[in-house]
């Protein structure tokens, strides 16, 4: 009887050990997994970038010598898209892309000495700090101006066709309603950033922000 006692409680902790194993593994497994979804972060001559896209928004600046005009890739997408729009009867219009640090420090300075810091904080970006410094970033709007640059845009013909079809060309809606507190800017349904079609793609499927998908710049 002892033997048997003996050998089964053997028995019983291999068993439990073996199942400590597997948990262990299971966990380190699941901690390596973890980190290979972890975004990389990168920085270069001053500008960030996560896993290869360039990012700027209010706590992640560009270097005021940053100038590197519109991006081809972007404007020709942009291009496209608004040409294909006409097809849906759509008059979507280009109203703004690259800006350069000091027209942005102009612009922020008018803003505020209109509405004051807090309010101008809200829609408008600190020199440095917008995307259209970037040249990856554009404003559309419709041909008859009647709704350009406010939220009404997307009750558009105009504003929908963008918020439907946007992404099909690389293009995301970077500060979409819902997401002002993580933005930090008001709902911009005709400012478009490009980021490539995969992106794009995942981003308007999950409703997300880029600082969300990226878990950066929060």
């Amino acid at each position: 009887m002892k033997k048997l006692f003996l050998a089964a409680s053997i028995t019983s902790l291999m068993l439990t050990a073996c199942g400590t194993y597997d948990e262990t593994v299971e966990q380190n497994n699941q901690q390596v997994a973890e980190k290979k979804d972890q975004h990389k972060v990168t920085r270069k001559d001053g500008v960030t970038y996560v896993d290869g896209h360039l990012f700027v928004n209010k706590k992640v600046g560009l270097p005021s010598e940053y100038a590197p005009g519109e991006n081809v890739k972007a404007r020709m997408q942009l291009d496209r898209m608004i040409q294909e729009s006409r097809q849906d009867d759509v008059n979507l219009v280009f109203r703004s892309g690259f800006r350069s640090y000091e027209t942005q420090q102009q612009l922020y300075s008018s803003y505020v000495a209109k509405d004051g810091q807090a309010a101008a904080d809200k829609y408008s970006a600190k020199p440095g700090h917008s995307e259209h410094q970037s040249g990856l970033a554009f404003d559309v709007g419709s041909a008859n101006a009647s709704d350009d640059f406010k939220t009404s845009f997307v009750k558009t013909p105009e504003g929908q066709w963008v918020k439907d079809h946007a992404h099909t060309y690389g293009f995301i809606i970077r500060y979409p309603e819902g997401k002002e507190a993580i933005t930090g800017y008001q709902y911009e349904p005709w400012h478009l950033r490009y980021v490539g079609k995969d992106l794009a793609q995942t981003i308007h499927n999950e409703e997300t922000t880029l600082e969300e998908y990226f878990e950066f710049g929060q």
